[in-house]
């Protein structure tokens, strides 16, 4: 009897310890793919949150229409900045939006926007493109300065293909003691006088302050070869 009694046990715990190692398996498969959706939820369909709208700001672009082009630096110098943009459609699982008309404008490295007080006559760091297959458009401009009150950022408007608005947003920057708008205002040799003395950081920009979860861009690259910035954003057409 014992011996049968201790085969029969042997065999149990031999057929349930696959079924254990199986679970754990999958337990953990689980707990990463949550992880790494956690990382990226504005690329994905199932965390398919709308962009946070934002003000245009006192300086909107008068004419956009007038300023298709891919490099808006004009005769603006700085750290080379290399956008590319990705818009998805919230009302279709986040697949990208084509054709889309995407306008983004910010200031030069010293904090002035073009077309306003002193520089009405130029649209420098102005832009517009048009979303390709993969809901993409992509820009060449400086990495922008900054200005009392506020942290470093982009402005963007998105439009349908009729022009019918979508969003008007801003995209923030990543901040921290290695990151990029750190390198940049301490680079004098490339014209940024200003340093981080007086900086407004993004947890106190009045725009910013209430979470920049969905505004946050990524970026990536060097001082000396330039910095590449991506984003995605989530609009409703």
């Amino acid at each position: 009897m014992e011996k049968r009694e201790f085969l029969k046990r042997l065999s149990l715990s031999t057929f349930a310890f696959p079924m254990l190692m199986s679970c754990a398996e999958r337990a953990e498969a689980i707990i990463e793919g949550s992880d790494e959706g956690s990382t990226n939820s504005a690329d994905t369909a199932s965390d398919c949150t709308l962009t946070n709208s934002e003000t245009a700001g006192p300086y909107p672009t008068h004419s956009p229409g007038s300023l298709v082009r891919e490099d808006i630096r004009a005769d603006r110098t700085g750290v080379l900045l290399d956008v590319e943009l990705t818009v998805l459609n919230a009302s279709q699982s986040c697949l990208p939006l084509v054709g889309a008309l995407v306008d983004i404008w910010h200031c030069d490295k010293d904090g002035n926007y073009s077309e306003y007080s002193g520089f009405s006559n130029v649209s420098f760091l102005r832009g517009r493109q048009v979303t390709d297959e993969n809901g993409k458009v992509a820009f060449t401009t400086i990495f922008p300065g900054w200005y009392n009150g506020r942290a470093t950022h982009i402005h963007l408007h998105v439009f349908n293909s009729a022009g019918k608005s979508l969003l008007v947003s801003q995209i923030a920057f990543p901040e921290g003691s290695s990151s990029a708008v750190v390198q940049v205002n301490a680079s004098t040799a490339n014209g940024y006088t200003k340093g981080m003395n007086g900086y407004t950081y993004n947890a106190q920009d009045g725009i910013f302050r209430d979470g920049v979860s969905n505004e946050l861009a990524n970026i990536s690259g060097t001082l000396s070869a330039g910095y590449q910035l991506t984003h995605s954003i989530v609009v409703s057409a």
